[in-house]
């Protein structure tokens, strides 16, 4: 789908509107998700720019989270630009990028499951969590994540391969990238229903059984109130993160809806608005929320947004 093709229907004054607010919805679409896409960048360098981010297990799996979220916004903004610029790949090219992009989609969830868990250990069993979850143990589950996502996108290849030995592939698209356009079989609409509820049901579970594990732990004298209550609060917000981006998942079937029923001028509209809400926002929502909300997160992240540590020592020198 063209995001910049006009009516050819329509007269030249209404073209002339049309062009220009074309142009308009593709400054505020891009200006919004470079944006958030800088924000996301500077935040996974702030977790890497002190020891106390890289050896304790909860910041190492926030960077896990945000690197997922970071790579799915910069590959979804790259096929936006490829449409909108009415340029079409092979489907080989447009192979590499979906698989990528499919990749770590299934690591934000599955993390935020972990997450969860995590919290639910340093409230429950505070002595046994430097134990539980020591950097060693992280890692493997940081790799055990990255391990079912790939598992994913092999029965993905799997199911592509046996669809090839069926019909006639041709290598040049009709159609501008995207993963439905890729993944066109009717097979892999099922496929994605049934992996998207898995993985979002297993991850809703998780995350609301810490959070009612840590509730009732939280009535006991014993339990630090403060530090329960902050972690009732992080396990809220990780629910609130995996519905937005569960909405993301109904961005293809709201622009398939929308194609059938709207005009072509309503359908851009329609599509820059839904890009940038369903697409976008929810992957950037998650930076601001956890990066401004932490106390040790939060000063270092805002020195580095503003690129006042590097004015600071320009100016003292």
């Amino acid at each position: 789908m063209s995001l910049l093709q006009p009516n050819i229907n329509i007269t030249a004054g209404v073209k002339y509107q049309t062009l220009h607010e074309a142009i308009l919805l593709g400054v505020l679409s891009m200006g919004s998700s470079c944006s958030f896409l800088y924000i996301n960048c500077v935040l996974l360098f702030t977790l890497r720019s002190k020891p106390v981010f890289c050896e304790t297990s909860r910041y190492v799996l926030l960077y896990n989270l945000f690197f997922a979220d970071t790579v799915q916004m910069a590959f979804n903004i790259l096929l936006y630009i490829l449409a909108s610029l009415r340029i079409k790949m092979t489907y080989y090219a447009c192979g590499t990028v979906v698989l990528l992009l499919v990749f770590t989609a299934t690591v934000s969830p599955l993390t935020l499951a972990v997450m969860s868990v995590e919290r639910y250990v340093a409230v429950c069993y505070p002595l046994r969590h430097a134990t539980i979850f020591n950097m060693r143990r992280t890692g493997t589950a940081i790799v055990l994540v990255w391990t079912i996502s790939f598992i994913h996108i092999l029965i993905r290849v799997f199911m592509l391969l046996y669809l090839f030995t069926q019909i006639d592939l041709n290598l040049n698209m009709n159609d501008f990238c995207s993963k439905e356009a890729f993944f066109f079989a009717p097979i892999f609409k099922y496929f994605e229903e049934a992996y998207v509820s898995i993985v979002f049901l297993s991850t809703g579970v998780a995350i609301i059984s810490s959070y009612f594990g840590v509730a009732l732990v939280a009535r006991s004298a014993s339990t630090d109130k403060c530090s329960a209550r902050k972690a009732l609060q992080t396990l809220m917000l990780h629910f609130i993160h995996l519905s937005l981006i569960l909405t993301s998942s109904l961005f293809s079937t709201i622009i398939t809806a929308a194609a059938r029923t709207v005009l072509k001028l309503d359908l851009v509209r329609i599509y820059t608005v839904c890009f940038v809400c369903l697409i976008i926002l929810p992957r950037c929502l998650g930076a601001l929320i956890y990066g401004f909300r932490d106390q040790t997160i939060r000063p270092v992240l805002v020195l580095n947004l503003f690129c006042q540590r590097r004015h600071s020592v320009f100016k003292s020198k």
